[in-house]
Order: structure tokens, then C-alpha cells, then sequence
């Protein structure tokens, strides 16, 4: 698991240094709740986030629930009391592959590589800005860990709880998988209302609409992406890319 904190440019030294050691406590604390030993986990700074490689035996589920909703609890708590310059806003990539441990203790191998790909995604970086002030968690998932967690019965992994992405960063092409705020795994926004009935399902919002009082909100995060005019617009479960430009 590699973790990022966005937009930790350009706050000082001072105040990265604050939100590095925020970021340690809320996701000790996350490790806690979910009764994951840190002792068995090996926690790596990387400057503006952190690496997590968990031991092989470990079911691959617990890296996902209940620690993902813990992690954005936790993060919305410490941002309620923090300033505007300390807020945090973290992405997660999440990949299982063979590692190698050196005899000095560095880890290598390239499920990182892999990390690395998914935490540059840009359907990952536009999920953690939705919303006034950001998502508190975006998270992603390889196809390999979505096949290997999502839809065999865990509790809290239902798969309308995650959206598809094609990922294409340098070399690496590949389908992942999204979970954001407000899906069934993680806790809702106090604002949102109540999801539609399963009988007639979401239906997708066309950019620049609001919803209505009659009409529950549906789409879960809506972002511009700067430069491009694009609307960027995931409800449950669905993914919807609509370009605002001419011709």
C-alpha cells in the first residue's frame, strides 16, 4: 500500500513536516482499529507519503476494511481541528506482488512499480479533489487485488462500492478499481441524502446540473480537469467522462 498526501507542494518546511507526522498518526491509529499488528508491517517515509508492505500471510481484505474508512474518519477529524495550511488529503494505491527484502532491510521488487503507476493515475488524482475541499481518501486498486478482495463475500466489499478506471501512466496500461467517500464501504457525508431505490438505481447528473429536492444527489464527485474541458463525474459504481468541447 503507498499512501500520498496531495498537494503537499509549496506549504513550507514547516508545515510538511506537520502533515507527515499527521498522516503517521492517523494511519497508526487506522492500523489499530483494524487489528493489524505494526509490528508485522513495514512502514517506509517517502518524503510527502508512506509505503505500508505487509506480510505475505495476511488476507489481502484486511488491507481495505475496516482500515480505508478508518483512515478517512480519522483524516476528516484531524482536519475539522486543522488550519488550512495542515489539511490533509491522501491517495492509496493498493497492489500485492513477490518483494524482496535485502539483508540491510530494503524492500524492492516490482509490485512498487506498479504502486507507482497507480498512485500517478489521473482518474486517482481527480477523485482526491472532488468536493470544495477534497476527498479525505481516494483510494485504487489493481485488478489483481480487486479480483483477489471485492465480490467473494467479505463484509463491507461489495463491488458497487468501486468504479472502474483505465490507468494508462508511461508504460503501464491497465484496468484498477476506485473507492471514494460516500460509497457503502466509507462513511457518508452528512450532507448527502439518501441513495435512490435499487429499483430505479442512480442516474448519471449532466454537468452543470443541480440536483433538485425531488432528486437525491447521485453523483458522488464531480471534477473539472484544468485545461482540457472535461467533466469528470463518477456515480455509484459507474464511471462518466463527458468532454465540453466544441467540434
Amino acid at each position: 500500500m503507498a499512501c500520498d498526501i496531495a498537494g503537499s507542494a509549496g506549504r513550507g518546511q514547516q508545515r510538511l513536516q506537520e502533515i507527515r507526522g499527521a498522516l503517521r498518526s492517523v494511519l497508526s491509529g487506522a492500523l489499530d482499529v483494524a487489528e493489524l499488528d505494526r509490528r508485522d508491517v513495514s512502514y517506509v517515509d517517502t518524503g510527502d507519503g508512506c509505503r505500508l508492505v505487509a506480510p505475505a500471510g495476511l488476507p489481502k481484505a484486511e488491507l481495505l476494511v475496516p482500515l480505508l474508512p478508518e483512515l478517512s474518519a480519522r483524516i476528516r477529524g484531524h482536519n475539522r481541528q486543522a488550519g488550512p495550511d495542515t489539511r490533509l488529503r491522501v491517495r492509496v494505491a493498493v497492489h500485492a506482488g513477490e518483494v524482496r527484502f535485502d539483508p540491510d532491510g530494503i524492500v524492492s521488487g516490482t509490485p512498487f512499480e506498479v504502486l507507482a503507476r497507480l498512485l500517478d493515475a489521473a482518474p486517482l488524482r481527480r477523485a482526491a479533489v472532488a468536493g470544495p475541499d477534497g476527498a479525505p481518501v481516494a483510494a485504487i486498486l489493481s485488478q489483481h487485488y480487486y479480483e483477489e478482495t471485492v465480490g467473494h463475500g467479505y463484509e463491507g466489499l461489495e463491488a458497487d462500492a468501486f468504479t472502474a478506471a483505465e490507468v494508462v501512466v508511461k508504460e503501464y496500461a491497465a484496468r484498477a478499481w476506485l473507492w471514494y467517500p460516500g460509497s457503502p464501504v466509507g462513511p457518508r457525508p452528512e450532507e448527502e441524502a439518501e441513495p435512490r431505490s435499487a429499483a430505479t438505481g442512480p442516474r448519471p447528473v449532466e454537468a452543470g446540473q443541480q440536483p433538485t429536492e425531488a432528486e437525491p444527489r447521485t453523483v458522488e464527485q464531480v471534477v473539472r480537469a484544468t485545461g482540457h474541458g472535461t467533466v469528470f463525474a463518477v456515480a455509484r459504481g459507474v464511471q462518466h467522462i463527458r468532454s465540453n468541447e466544441r467540434g
